[in-house]
């Protein structure tokens, strides 16, 4: 693998909240509909089971939260996931600053 295949690994698969993060910033969504919706948005396609584990984990940390609507769970993002994410933008953009 070459360092930019480990750099967008580690910045996409890897690092999946932040994606999930984002699309639930533009509304809520199903947890079945991400995988589609991150590919359409930002060019990969996390595996069908990984946003359900990363989901579980972002609700226990109080980023999102989640409610049954018609016989399925949808999940919506909360202050703190938008303080989050918020947090990793600027990490980012620090990081641009400084090898820009």
């Amino acid at each position: 693998m070459t360092p930019f295949e480990r750099l967008e690994k580690s910045n996409t698969k890897e690092n999946l909240w932040i994606y999930i993060l984002a699309v639930l910033k533009n509304g809520s969504n199903y947890a079945w509909d991400l995988p589609t919706v991150i590919e359409r948005e930002f060019g990969f396609r996390p595996g069908n089971i990984t946003p359900y584990r990363v989901l579980y984990r972002l609700e226990d940390q109080g980023l999102v939260k989640s409610a049954v609507a018609e016989r399925r769970r949808v999940y919506h993002i909360t202050d703190k996931g938008k303080k989050e994410l918020e947090k990793a933008k600027g990490y980012y953009e620090s990081i641009l600053l400084k090898i820009d």
